[in-house]
């Protein structure tokens, strides 16, 4: 049932001032895990958005971003350096659905209405998409070779869809397929630019291959629904993953990943290294892939909120981002964002 509403969200939800955070030591949170035992924390809970991305480049220099989803409260995205979380104050009442870039000054953020946002460590600069389409995800090769993708789940041929968009350091274009298929697009990920997939509606799996797009794992597809998110730990490491799915490529050929899901719908996927993956989802599904073998926490370190995003940091720490985010638009409901860690770090909750 949960894998269904997200799905129904996705496809409804157009678009939060933060309430503050649990302080470090209450009731759990505040992200103290002992070194010599690692348990997931909560650092952030109780915000006013959603929570629907993280990223960093390092435990110490993390982002995450999210919004109200249709409830008309503020963008969200968030900085944290070792310290304190900083509100970057990215304005409007849009939600960015995914953030990502290649270094601490070089940071990408996109939501809906085609909303674009650059931070370049100081000025958070908006960015023309040309589409009106919510942007669901964005990967970076580099400062002047980023790539984005979105549309209108379930609006098929009708609706601004297949999007996918190329950023050459001036302006974003959108990029051609060998066809249309009238479908969201709803993460992308590579190794570089002639390495790239995108995932999206239906199973959708488009894999880049110096400048040749193909369909992958398409007939019949691999996947029973949509894949929500694509991410590896090398070329021939990757990940893709969505409701009741997790797929794996070898670089050539897909199969299922050798882990169970039961009811809980996966969303998010990461990779930091080999043998250094999470994926997390509905009801506080998270699972982790150590030395081969994938560890199941959801019960282990109950979390009840649902998860979107998920991060494999650079230092072996794990990060999962999320909350309300399946509910019915409210205007100026809270959608009780959480940000939660797993690691030997001691990750401050303080907001600034």
């Amino acid at each position: 049932m949960k894998a269904t509403l997200g799905i129904a969200a996705i496809a409804l939800m157009a678009c939060g001032t933060s309430s503050s955070p649990t302080a470090p030591g209450d009731g759990g949170a505040g992200g103290e895990s002992g070194a010599a035992a690692p348990s997931w924390t909560l650092v952030l809970q109780g915000l006013t958005p959603s929570l629907l991305s993280v990223w960093g480049t390092a435990d110490d220099d993390v982002f995450a971003a999210g919004g109200g989803l249709g409830n008309g409260t503020p963008t969200s995205l968030l900085h944290y350096d070792g310290k304190v979380w900083h509100d970057l104050g990215a304005g409007g009442t849009d939600t960015f659905w995914w953030v990502s870039g290649t270094s601490d000054h070089d940071v990408w953020a996109v939501g809906t209405s085609g909303r674009i946002a650059h931070w370049d460590g100081t000025t958070l600069t908006a960015h023309a998409s040309g589409t009106a389409a919510t942007l669901y995800g964005v990967w970076a090769a580099s400062a002047t070779d980023v790539w984005i993708v979105g549309g209108t789940p379930g609006g098929g041929t009708m609706q601004p869809n297949d999007v996918l968009l190329h950023y050459d350091g001036t302006s974003f274009t959108p990029s051609p397929l060998p066809m249309s298929l009238g479908r969201t697009f709803f993460k992308v990920w590579g190794t570089s630019s002639s390495n790239l997939y995108v995932v999206g509606e239906y199973g959708t799996i488009w894999h880049r291959t110096g400048t040749t797009w193909a369909l992958e794992a398409n007939q019949p597809p691999l996947a029973t629904g949509n894949l929500t998110t694509v991410a590896g730990c090398s070329a021939t490491d990757v990940y893709a993953v969505g409701g009741l799915d997790v797929l794996h490529s070898n670089g050539t050929t897909w199969s299922r990943a050798n882990v169970t899901v039961e009811n809980a719908g996966v969303n998010g996927v990461s990779c930091g290294s080999a043998g250094h993956v999470v994926i997390d989802g509905f009801g506080g599904f998270r699972q982790r892939l150590v030395a081969g073998a994938w560890v199941d926490d959801t019960v282990s370190s109950p979390i009840e909120n649902d998860f979107h995003g998920a991060w494999a940091d650079p230092q072996g720490g794990y990060w999962a981002a999320g909350g309300h985010f399946v509910d019915m638009p409210s205007a100026g409901a809270s959608r009780d964002g959480i940000l939660a860690y797993f690691g030997s770090a001691t990750i401050a909750s303080t907001m600034k």
